[in-house]
């Protein structure tokens, strides 16, 4: 346990530290009162409104050396980014360790820090190549040798926690997600596992929270049906989201019918993560973590145009696209080299005419209903 912390409170085996307001959210950090209790705003946590994602830096389908993986969250740092979100999934640990080597060198105050709970990183071998995780087959095949095992009760939610505050060499995390806890990697348990989650990981965090230990939770997902089915619950009440692949250029229509107006009036924050479409938008040739489909090729070279056309870039009209609905607050792309983050960041202030975005209505590109930037 860390000797740091102190002023601890216990949750079944554990003990955490409540922490102070970080300095990144400007003074007095913002709450609202929502059926009965009172949340953080967690725009008002948050240092911008780009991020950093941190699961390429887990070796996400490839191997990145130690020194590629500490020169991009470098960058990002060089670059204003203050926020950093990272997993034990992500390689096992290795983008929560690779992420603290760099991290730990600034005062912690400096930036906010997220992490995720529901699946263990256990001190045993397994080959990460002979791991099935649902529809996402491969993605950390090159990570580190650990098992991993999905877990989202309140001592598992616990102990993960303490874990990751051991291989990022810190003493707080700020926001806590819980991973997951979708179809796309557990397939027909989801329901199973959300109410296991509903029972243990929400009521543990929403403790945690409750004693200032951290600041927020909620759940990173890459589906809109458990957000659907958190937004129900009487309690315990989430302070955000972590939706990924979600809300983007190639695919927003039922997160913007179906959730993200639940969620703005109920004040809940949407932080968006794979802004790209997990690459083909970017310029690579992945879509949902799978080679893309013909017809999604087709409707990256019709964007294509539009923004040739317009004289702007893809990467721009994406992640402004994203951030464009008042209920997204901050959106996460992921890099593994310094030049993805030196691009990521001209692209959220590259000005984008009113033009582009009538013509993506109008060639139906995008629902006719989704927030555009303002010209």
């Amino acid at each position: 346990m860390n000797s740091a912390l102190i002023g601890l409170i216990r949750v079944g085996d554990l003990r955490l530290v409540p922490q102070s307001p970080s300095p990144c959210a400007a003074g007095h950090v913002g709450r609202h009162q929502q059926k009965g209790f009172t949340l953080m705003s967690i725009k008002s946590l948050l240092p911008g409104p780009l991020g950093f994602g941190a699961a390429p830096i887990g070796n996400a389908f490839r191997v990145i050396s130690d020194e590629d993986a500490a020169a991009t969250v470098q960058a990002a740092w060089d670059h204003g980014v203050r926020y950093f979100d990272t997993a034990p999934f992500y390689g096992a640990g290795l983008s929560e360790i690779r992420l603290g080597e760099v991290l730990s060198q600034y005062p912690r105050e400096q930036y906010v820090l997220s992490t995720k709970v529901g699946r263990v990183v256990l001190d045993e071998d397994e080959d990460p190549a002979a791991r099935e995780p649902g529809e996402k087959g491969g993605l950390f095949a090159y990570g580190l040798p650990r098992k991993i095992v999905v877990d989202y009760t309140a001592d598992a939610t616990l102990r993960t926690i303490e874990d990751s505050l051991t291989r990022m060499k810190t003493d707080r995390v700020d926001i806590v997600w819980v991973h997951d806890v979708a179809q796309d990697f557990l397939g027909d348990q989801w329901v199973d596992a959300f109410d296991t989650a509903r029972k243990g990981a929400f009521r543990a965090l929403a403790r945690l929270r409750a004693e200032g230990v951290i600041k927020a939770w909620g759940l990173g997902v890459n589906r809109v049906e458990p957000l659907e089915l958190t937004l129900d619950l009487d309690e315990p009440r989430p302070d955000a989201f972590l939706l990924a692949n979600r809300y983007t250029l190639l695919d927003h229509k039922r997160a913007l019918q179906r959730l993200l107006p639940d969620a703005l009036a109920q004040n809940v924050d949407i932080v968006v993560g794979g802004p790209y479409s997990s690459g083909i938008l970017a310029g690579g040739k992945t879509f949902e973590y799978q080679q893309a489909s013909p017809q999604i090729v087709a409707k990256v070279e019709r964007l294509k145009a539009l923004v040739h056309q317009h004289g702007i870039s893809l990467k721009a009209a994406a992640l402004q696209f994203s951030l464009a609905h008042p209920a997204n607050v901050a959106v996460i792309p992921g890099a593994s080299k310094p030049s993805r983050i030196t691009e990521d960041a001209a692209a959220l202030q590259e000005e984008i005419p009113a033009a582009f975005w009538a013509a993506l209505r109008e060639e139906q590109l995008i629902d006719l209903e989704a927030a555009v930037p303002a010209a």
